[in-house]
């Protein structure tokens, strides 16, 4: 009996496998446990599942998502996936796909270098959720831990470059060159710019792309032959040292153009210029360049922070996001983000930019990289890596090889004289790579991490008899060094006590968890952000960036060294396509606004190819988020707005006349699905048929894809293109404000029309597109996170997170009700999508309270804000996500219940209109340990105003409320004087 048992128990569990595999292992139903990743992903147990789903009438996640979804667009079939796999079985597998890559030695440089990352900085900040799942600053109170971090940036590239501010980190060399010259644009209204033919050949692919579709002229050329007479150039572009190595003086050229009226930009190298004279020295007017060699991996082109620096005069002008000292409610000092005017989510088509992510995990680990190492430990590893340079150049001239420029950093151009056939075979003997020149030149670029036995390998791949210990013994190299040169550096720099105070381990970690804990993060609480999507990033998925053979490896080196990453690009592009019903994924963009514009610009260069370069009408909702139309100005599009009707969905009757007014000049549509308010609207493949119609493009915001994997598709209903926020629906995480990671999905006809790349053959694109960002493949050393979120997920998880995303955002409104208006819900379901919007505006005129009153007192609870003011002035917008489990949605919604009631007791006047609890907060530590206590409400009100704020677990704000207006009015962009207080 007992064996019929066992037989039937297997039988029916073996019948129960085939509904959802065709493969299924017997030891499943032997074995029951079982490493199911989603269980780990998924917040709500299935218990709470139940009882939320009975809170709101149904009975089961498909008849909440069959009723939430249109039937119209409903997948009618699972996705076709792989079966999922558990934690360990994913981390043997990416290691054995990682250990295809071959890690050579690469002495490429190009703007990309090895170095030695501290282990301290690697796992405090790099391999740290406190760090790592951060959101973008915009409440300071709760961020100043970043935001110190980020402004110890901004100081580094201000003193190293000698200009006066810079910004808070831009997406990566290339990209902050096109930023520069479209300001030097901005600035004078010049449509030519000329580049140096000596620039990074990455670099000016990115400018040209970038400016070409402004109808501006770009010109690479000798700048040392440039004549600004014309008075027609709006800036120029040289790099120093050059893409060769050589150290030139520019100041000629600064001359000569300020003389006429042209913005100088220089792109330089940061640690180079802890020898060299700085840019502002000559004359540049903004400095660019990436900060990766100051402690972040290669990891095969990103991600790293790109720098931008300039003069006070253009702060307005420049692009990206700045920090800035501001005083506190209470007159301290504290940081925020300054001049926001300036950003695209306030300016739309006339902001200075589309960047929506900058780099901030990034940016604060260079910056730790030099308070780790100082000013003169900086210098010591310069001068390390120019002395190896110059042993290099003394070992491989005296034997007969010739240099063709004598004076350098880090990076020499050789002319060999075995030929370059005979160094190529010795380098691949010993797996070296170099830079290998069309006329037979090599380029040599050295770094940190080499070694005498290195140099040794150099010498002989060149057929040098030398070695590195006979020339240091015999030779003085250093005779045509930068610190015995005209362009030796003498003015300081990173003075300041912070870059000269935490020099021990010890001193650093300490510094460093001083930081982190000033912040809030998801390790935490949850951080309810609509659009925003702040998920579960899972040790497993964060494990592999880590991996060797995934961190050292240069970006352009041979494709038949990087076969593990093709194999992983491979593996997430079938995977992607398959879930968002494209053709083709291009993972060059590194951030949803470059993913926009690359989109962009796929349509564009298919109008032209089609004859059609006319169509340049960009049609875009009044909802949409601040990227879309910022980006399709930046494509070169003419922004057309289309009204909403007072419920959120696309007014269909503007849609028309709108397509068919400009059905000649229609190049395409930019929609956010579901809508921008959180709805699923049910005229969506009606919306894109509208477009096709009159001859126009469908481009599908993929912010809200969150909603979408496993329900539905939009490359089966009708969008031709659409970006991918990995950072949001993917799981990579936010990191403080970016690494972000948008790369563009695109029908078959699109495919021909994605990025190319100068250096490393893309593959089948025809468009004459260049790069949009310098690395040809993105941020590829993130792209793991994704890769591996998808393979332990699987068809069904993946599904069934998109369900219980929309379960959350559901019950979460079902919960707020009696208390709150959600502003928007399908009109057919009278649901809403993965996220909704709460209308606090009514509470202006009844107690002068407003949406930021009540993100500032969510502070106090231990809460992040919602997404506050957008995409309607005066609302939040709350998305919990599927991570979040019942209890934290439950305390959250307690919080937000508890606000309101403090709400009516002003309304009521049992509390005071001006000084309460919502106007005074967020409250610190400092303000209710305090032996003075004037205000008309209890210190327990203030500090712990719900049962589950408690001393144990409370999460302080470090400061009070941030006053905006006078930091705009008094910025500063670099660290302030160290105050008594504070001891460094």
């Amino acid at each position: 009996m007992l064996r019929v048992a066992l037989r039937r128990k297997f039988i029916s569990s073996l019948q129960c496998a085939r509904a959802y595999t065709s493969t299924v292992k017997t030891e499943e139903a032997l074995f029951p446990h079982k490493d199911e990743f989603p269980s780990r992903h998924i917040g709500p147990r299935d218990r709470d599942i139940i009882t939320m789903l009975d809170a709101l009438g149904f009975k089961s996640l498909d008849e909440l998502t069959d009723k939430a979804v249109p039937k119209s667009i409903r997948l009618q079939k699972p996705l076709d996936i792989e079966e999922p796999v558990g934690e360990y079985e994913l981390i043997n597998r990416i290691r054995g796909i990682a250990e295809k890559n071959q890690i050579w030695r690469s002495y490429v440089g190009m703007g990309y270098h090895n170095c030695c990352v501290p282990h301290t900085i690697m796992r405090n900040i790099f391999e740290n959720p406190g760090w790592t799942t951060q959101y973008t600053p915009y409440q300071p109170e709760v961020a100043q831990g970043r935001l110190e971090g980020l402004l110890n940036y901004q100081t580094m590239v201000a003193e190293l470059t000698g200009l006066e501010v810079a910004n808070a980190s831009l997406l990566d060399e290339g990209t902050a060159a096109a930023e520069a010259l479209s300001l030097c644009f901005r600035h004078n209204k010049r449509r030519k710019l000329l580049v140096s033919n000596k620039v990074h050949p990455q670099t000016i692919s990115v400018v040209e792309t970038r400016l070409s579709s402004l109808d501006l002229t770009v010109e690479v050329v000798d700048v040392f032959d440039a004549d600004f007479s014309n008075r027609d150039i709006a800036g120029v572009l040289f790099q120093y040292p050059d893409t060769e190595g050589n150290v030139l003086d520019f100041s000629a050229i600064s001359e000569a153009a300020h003389s006429h009226g042209t913005l100088v930009c220089c792109a330089t190298d940061l640690l180079s210029l802890t020898l060299l004279r700085p840019p502002s020295e000559f004359g540049a007017d903004i400095a660019v360049g990436t900060s990766q060699r100051l402690g972040v991996p290669l990891g095969y082109g990103g991600p790293h922070a790109g720098f931008f620096a300039c003069n006070q005069s253009l702060v307005r002008l420049m692009p990206g996001r700045m920090i800035g000292v501001t005083r506190d409610a209470a007159g301290r000092d504290g940081y925020r983000l300054a001049l926001q005017t300036r950003e695209q989510h306030i300016r739309r088509d006339k902001a200075t930019s589309n960047i929506c992510t900058a780099q901030a995990l990034l940016a604060n680990m260079s910056a730790m990289f030099a308070v780790y190492h100082g000013p003169q430990g900086l210098k010591d590893i310069a001068t390390k890596i120019h002395n190896m340079t110059l042993v290099i150049a003394h070992g491989l001239t005296q034997d007969g090889n010739t240099l063709t420029h004598n004076l350098f950093f880090d990076t020499i151009r050789i002319m060999p004289k075995d030929g370059v056939d005979e160094v190529r075979q010795r380098a691949n003997e010993k797996k070296i790579n170099f830079r290998y020149y069309e006329d037979g030149g090599v380029g040599v670029a050295l770094d940190e991490t080499v070694t005498l036995s290195d140099l040794n390998d150099i010498f002989y791949v060149f057929g040098s008899k030398a070695t590195a210990e006979s020339i240091i013994e015999k030779s003085d190299v250093r005779n045509l060094s930068i610190p015995r040169s005209e362009f030796k550096r003498t003015s300081p720099y990173l003075t300041h006590p912070v870059f000269n105070s935490h020099h021990s381990e010890t001193r650093l970690v300490r510094y460093m968890k001083t930081l982190e804990n000033k912040d809030i993060s998801l390790v935490h609480s949850m951080i309810p952000l609509g659009s925003c999507t702040m998920k579960l990033n899972s040790t497993t998925e964060m494990m592999p960036c880590s991996f060797k053979h995934f961190t050292d490896i240069h970006p352009f080196a041979p494709l038949d060294q990087s076969l593990g990453y093709q194999q992983l690009f491979a593996e997430l592009e079938r995977d992607l396509c398959t879930i968002t019903g494209y053709d083709r994924i291009s993972f060059q963009p590194n951030s949803g606004a470059q993913g926009e514009y690359a989109g962009l610009r796929a349509i564009q260069c298919y109008h032209e190819a089609r004859g059609d370069k006319h169509r340049d009408v960009c049609l875009i909702p009044v909802s949409a988020h601040g990227t879309n139309p910022a980006s399709a100005q930046m494509a070169g599009m003419r922004v057309e707005p289309v009204k909403v009707k007072q419920d959120g969905s696309i007014d269909m009757e503007d849609l028309i006349s709108k397509a068919e007014k400009y059905r000649n000049r229609l190049s395409c549509l930019m929609i956010t699905y579901p809508s921008t308010n959180g709805v699923f609207e049910e005229t969506v493949a009606n919306v894109c048929d509208i477009i096709h119609k009159n001859g126009g493009q469908v481009y599908l915001d993929g912010a809200n894809m969150n909603a979408q994997v496993g329900l539905c598709r939009p490359g089966d209903y009708g969008s031709d293109v659409s970006h991918l926020n990995l950072h949001k629906t993917f799981c990579i995480p936010h990191g403080g404000g970016g690494p972000g990671m948008g790369p563009i999905g695109v029908k078959q006809h699109l495919a021909p029309f994605l990025p190319g790349h100068p250096v490393v053959s893309m593959g089948g694109t025809r468009s004459g597109l260049g790069a949009v960002s310098a690395a040809p493949f993105g941020s590829s050393a993130i792209l793991p996170i994704s890769w591996a979120y998808i393979k332990m997920m699987g068809a069904r998880g993946l599904r069934k997170a998109t369900q219980v995303a929309i379960l959350n955002a559901n019950y979460m409104s079902k919960l707020l009700e009696p208390h709150y208006q959600t502003l928007f819900k399908s009109e057919t379901s009278d649901l809403v999508a993965h996220e909704f919007i709460i209308d606090v505006r009514e509470f202006k005129k009844t107690a002068n309270i407003e949406a930021a009153d009540l993100a500032k007192r969510l502070m106090d609870y231990g809460f992040h804000a919602p997404t506050m003011s957008w995409p309607v002035a005066g609302t939040l917008m709350i998305e919990p996500t599927e991570s979040e489990d019942k209890q934290e949605l439950d305390r959250f919604c307690e919080a937000l219940i508890c606000i309101r009631q403090e709400i009516r007791d002003i309304e009521e006047g049992k509390l005071d209109i001006r000084v309460n609890p919502l106007k005074m907060a967020p409250h610190t530590q400092g303000q209710v340990i305090s032996s003075s206590w004037e205000r008309p409400y209890t210190r327990e009100q203030a500090a712990f105003p719900a049962a589950f704020v408690v001393p144990e677990t409370k999460i302080w704000p470090t400061v009070a409320r941030i006053d905006d207006i006078y930091g705009d009015k008094h910025l500063v962009c670099t660290c302030p004087p160290i105050l008594p207080e504070y001891n460094y």
